[in-house]
C-alpha cells in the first residue's frame, strides 16, 4: 500500500496562494516532513512550532538553538534534533539576509524553476526531498 503524503490542506495552508505567511508555513512543513522521521512525528513537530508563533524565520531566528532543540524535542523529533536546530537558525539567517525572510523573494530573485529549486537547496539542511515536496503546492502561476 501507498503512504498517504500530508498535502498543506491537511495542515490548514494554502500555499498557492501565493501569500507569503501560508508559503513559510509550508516550506517549514517540507523542511521537517523531508528529513529521516516519521510523518506523524514531523506534522506534530510542526503543529508546535505554529503553537509557539514559530511561523516565520525572524521568529525562529529569534529562538536560542536550545529553545529549538526543545520544540523539536517536544514534538518527539528528537533523533535529528540538534542538526535540525542548527540547520533552522542557518536557513532562517539566511532568508532574513539574503532574502528579506521570504519565500517570495527566492522566487523574484530566481530565473527560473530550476534557479528556484537551486535557491532553496543553498538553504543548509534543505535537499532535494524537502524540494520535492514544497514544489507540488508553490503558486501555479510560478512556473
Amino acid at each position: 500500500m501507498a503512504q498517504h503524503h500530508i498535502n498543506a490542506s491537511e495542515l490548514g495552508l494554502d500555499p498557492p496562494s501565493g501569500e507569503e505567511k501560508q508559503l513559510f508555513k509550508w516550506f517549514l512543513a517540507c523542511f521537517l516532513f523531508g528529513k529521516r522521521i516519521q510523518q506523524d512525528i514531523a506534522r506534530k513537530t510542526w503543529e508546535v512550532f505554529i503553537k509557539h508563533g514559530r511561523d516565520t524565520p525572524a521568529k525562529i531566528c529569534s529562538c536560542s538553538w536550545q529553545k529549538l532543540v526543545d520544540l523539536l524535542g517536544e514534538g518527539g523529533y528528537v533523533r535529528y534534533d540538534e542538526s535540525t536546530a542548527s540547520y533552522l537558525q542557518d536557513i532562517c539567517k539566511k532568508l532574513e539576509e539574503d532574502y528579506s525572510g521570504k519565500i517570495t523573494d527566492i522566487y523574484k530573485a530566481s530565473e527560473n524553476k530550476k534557479d528556484f529549486e537551486a535557491r532553496l537547496q543553498e538553504l543548509k539542511g534543505v535537499g532535494p526531498k524537502t524540494v520535492e515536496i514544497f514544489m507540488r503546492e508553490v503558486p501555479s502561476s510560478w512556473f
